[in-house]
């Protein structure tokens, strides 16, 4: 995986995009080397021009070098706005004579990512996110350089939730898999990262009470959440709301029926301002899946995707 095209805010603080913005020399290199580099957005002018302060120095990344497709009309000025207090990436192209202002392209950069980067994923490959807007039917990630794509809310878990607020926060660093690429559009899921269904229940063990989410109630029964890919079923209870924390004890674990039979003990309204840290199945050597086989080997179901 080539790492150079981060999800913006991935360099702003390290310690050699600290060095890059902090003279006028250092930033003539960047832009003969062209390097990549980052800093936060302090104005969009009444132009729709973005600018940077460089360690005192004025940067400027004028409107159509704000994004791919603002010069066609294909990505709406919304899009350079809302950087407005945020990081963004850019090569630096130009220096006034005065060496006062210095000229900068975002495009430039996603233009690179798109061409060396994003048009070379192929489906199973595992890259790093960071989680930009939150709609009700799915997740906008940056995949590389301010370069949005989706993840649909049926692709975050297998466990089911409400809103994808349920699972991210806004500046989240989050994992996803691709799982098609069409050049201009590229398909993102989650779920195949979270663990198969015994990966998960290896977690627990018949006996002991644990803590939950309510994610579903039915008139069967109320299912809660004890990990974002694995679900138990508890008997009905009236008094029991979707969103609620609750503790429940582990009657069973079946892995030939895939169920985890479930008792409540108690349920209480939960703070929904803290978003549980997300536990990948991964290494740092993992790049790349070909099979995600979430069903068990004893079960009758096959519940598996192929990338």
């Amino acid at each position: 995986m080539n790492r150079k095209y981060m999800p913006e805010g991935s360099l702003i603080s390290t310690y050699e995009n600290k060095c890059s913005v902090n003279s006028i020399s250092s930033l003539r290199e960047a832009m003969m080397t062209r390097k990549i580099l980052e800093a936060k957005v302090e104005i969009c002018d009444n132009e729709h021009n973005l600018i940077v302060n460089l360690c005192g120095i004025k940067g400027i990344i004028p409107r159509e070098e704000g994004a791919i497709g603002i010069s066609d009309g294909a990505t709406r000025d919304i899009a350079l706005i809302s950087r407005v207090n945020k990081p963004v990436c850019f090569y630096v192209t130009d220096i006034s004579e005065d060496n006062k202002t210095v000229f900068l392209s975002r495009k430039a950069v996603q233009e690179d990512c798109r061409k060396e980067f994003i048009e070379n994923l192929i489906p199973g490959d595992i890259i790093p996110a960071k989680v930009t807007h939150i709609e009700s039917f799915g997740c906008f990630v940056d995949i590389g350089c301010g370069i949005p794509s989706l993840i649909p809310i049926d692709s975050i878990s297998v466990s089911r939730i409400s809103h994808p607020s349920d699972r991210f926060e806004i500046n989240q660093d989050i994992y996803v898999v691709v799982k098609g690429n069409d050049g201009d559009k590229i398909l993102l899921s989650h779920k195949e990262l979270l663990g198969t269904w015994k990966e998960n229940a290896d977690r627990f063990e018949s006996g002991q009470t644990v803590a939950g989410i309510v994610r579903s109630i039915e008139n069967y029964g109320i299912f809660i959440e004890l990990a974002p890919n694995l679900a138990g079923l508890a008997e009905f209870r009236g008094d029991v709301k979707v969103g609620q924390s609750a503790s429940v004890y582990i009657k069973a674990i079946i892995p030939d029926k895939m169920k985890v039979k479930l008792i409540i003990v108690d349920v209480f309204d939960s703070d929904k301002s803290y978003i549980e840290p997300i536990e990948y199945f991964l290494t740092d050597e993992d790049v790349h899946i070909d099979l995600w086989q979430y069903s068990t080997e004893e079960s009758n179901k096959d519940i598996s995707v192929i990338f």
